[in-house]
C-alpha cells in the first residue's frame, strides 16, 4: 500500500481524519482536476466511492471541476453513476483520428463523446439529482484569447504567459474565471480570491455548451461561443486558471474537501506547469484530502506513466496499441483504489495520511 498510493491533508482535515477517520458525511466538496487522459488512473476509485462509500448520502455534495474533472462529475452525478461512468471510460478511450487533426476535428470528436455518454435526457437528471450538486469552472476568453487562428490565440497566449509570470492575479487580464454552477445552490467558496468568479446557473440549454467549454484546451480545440446564460464571448477551458483546484473553499473545521488526484502535487494553473515555485494556497488547502498515486507506483504502468495527451502521439494510426495500453492503466489501478477502500473502512487511514508539504 505505501508503495502505490500517497494520502496528504491539510491541517485541519488531518486534525479530522486522524481524531475519527475519513467519514462519508464530512465531506462537503469533491474537487476534479484538469489532465485529459489522466483521469484514467481514478476510474476504479471512483467506482468504488460512489457504488459504496456515498451508497446512503443524502446531504449536498458539491462536485467542482474544470476540463475532465468536469466531465467525469458530468457522468457521476446522472441517476446511473456507475453504468455513465463505465460509458464515460468506453467513449473516451475509443476516441480516434484518422490524420492529425485540427482543432474543429477535435472539437467535433470530444462533442461526440459527450454524446456518448451523457444523453440529452441525462441533463435535467443531472440538475435535479438528489444529492449531487453539479458545477464546473471555464474561462470566458479576453483579448487576443478569443481567437481562433493560431497566430493570434498565440499572442494572446504569450500575453497570459507574461502576466501569469509576474503574478497570477494578472491572469484576470486575459481569462475570466467562469463557474457554471448547480441551480438550486451556489457551492462553498468564498467571493474573496485573487481572481473573481463570474457565476452563471447551470440548465438545460447551456449544460452541455459549458461542458464543452471546460475542457476546451485552446490551440487544441476551438472556443465555445457565447453560452445561452452567460456573458457574450468565447470560453475555454477552465484549467487555464483551475488546473489542480487551487479553489478558496469557505468551510466549517468539522467539513472536507475530497480530492482524488493523479499526481501527488498540486499545480494551481495550466501556465504554472513549469513554474515549480507556484504553490497552492495553504489557506485553501486546509480543508482538502488528497489522494493520488505514488511516484513509484506510476513507474509500474506502461511506458513508466500515466495516460497523457501525448499518447495520442505516441500511438498515433496504432489505435488498438493505445486502447489496451489505457485498459491496462484502468485495470493495474483497481488494487489500489481497493486497498484504499479498506484504509478507510478498517479506520488504518488515521495512521496512512500524512500532511501536505509546501
Amino acid at each position: 500500500m505505501n508503495s502505490e498510493l500517497i494520502i496528504k491533508a491539510g491541517p485541519k482535515a488531518l486534525a479530522l481524519i486522524r481524531d475519527e477517520g475519513l467519514r462519508p458525511e464530512r465531506i462537503r466538496v469533491m474537487a476534479g482536476a484538469a489532465g485529459g487522459p489522466k483521469w484514467l488512473v481514478l476510474y476504479h476509485l471512483y467506482r468504488l466511492l460512489f457504488s459504496s462509500f456515498f451508497k446512503a448520502r443524502t446531504a449536498p455534495l458539491h462536485l467542482i471541476g474544470s476540463s475532465i474533472g468536469a466531465w467525469r462529475f458530468a457522468a457521476l452525478s446522472q441517476p446511473d453513476s456507475i453504468e455513465a461512468l463505465d460509458r464515460f471510460r468506453e467513449a473516451y478511450i475509443h476516441q480516434t483520428y484518422a490524420t492529425a487533426p485540427t482543432a474543429t476535428e477535435v472539437t467535433t470528436e470530444s462533442r461526440n463523446v459527450m454524446d456518448r455518454y451523457l444523453p440529452e435526457e441525462a441533463v435535467p437528471e443531472i440538475l435535479a439529482h438528489p444529492w449531487c450538486r453539479m458545477n464546473l469552472l471555464t474561462v470566458r476568453c479576453r483579448h487576443m484569447t478569443d481567437r481562433e487562428d493560431k497566430p493570434g490565440m498565440a499572442m494572446g497566449l504569450a500575453g497570459a504567459v507574461t502576466a501569469n509570470l509576474i503574478g497570477r492575479r494578472y491572469l484576470s487580464l486575459f481569462f475570466e474565471r467562469t463557474l457554471f454552477h448547480d441551480p438550486r445552490t451556489l457551492p462553498p467558496l468564498s467571493d474573496r480570491d485573487t481572481i473573481p468568479f463570474k457565476r452563471s446557473a447551470l440548465d438545460p440549454r447551456n449544460f452541455k455548451d459549458a461542458l464543452l467549454a471546460s475542457g476546451s484546451i485552446p490551440l487544441v480545440m476551438s472556443g465555445i461561443e457565447n453560452i445561452a446564460g452567460a456573458r457574450p464571448g468565447v470560453y475555454r477551458d477552465g484549467g487555464m486558471i483551475d488546473y489542480h483546484m487551487d479553489l478558496p473553499y469557505r468551510l466549517s473545521d468539522e467539513e472536507i474537501v475530497l480530492m482524488p488526484h493523479y499526481t501527488d502535487t498540486i499545480i494551481p494553473g495550466w501556465l504554472d506547469k513549469k513554474m515549480p515555485w507556484r504553490k497552492p494556497a495553504a489557506a485553501n488547502m486546509a480543508n482538502v484530502v488528497m489522494i493520488a498515486p505514488t511516484r513509484e507506483f506510476v513507474q509500474q504502468l506502461p511506458n513508466a506513466k500515466i495516460p497523457d495527451r501525448s499518447d495520442f502521439k505516441r500511438y498515433f494510426q496504432k489505435d488498438q496499441e493505445r486502447f489496451a495500453a489505457w485498459n491496462n492503466v484502468v485495470e493495474m489501478c483497481r488494487p489500489p483504489a481497493e486497498a484504499l477502500m479498506e484504509l478507510v473502512e478498517s479506520g488504518r487511514i488515521r495512521d496512512k495520511i500524512q500532511p501536505f508539504e509546501y
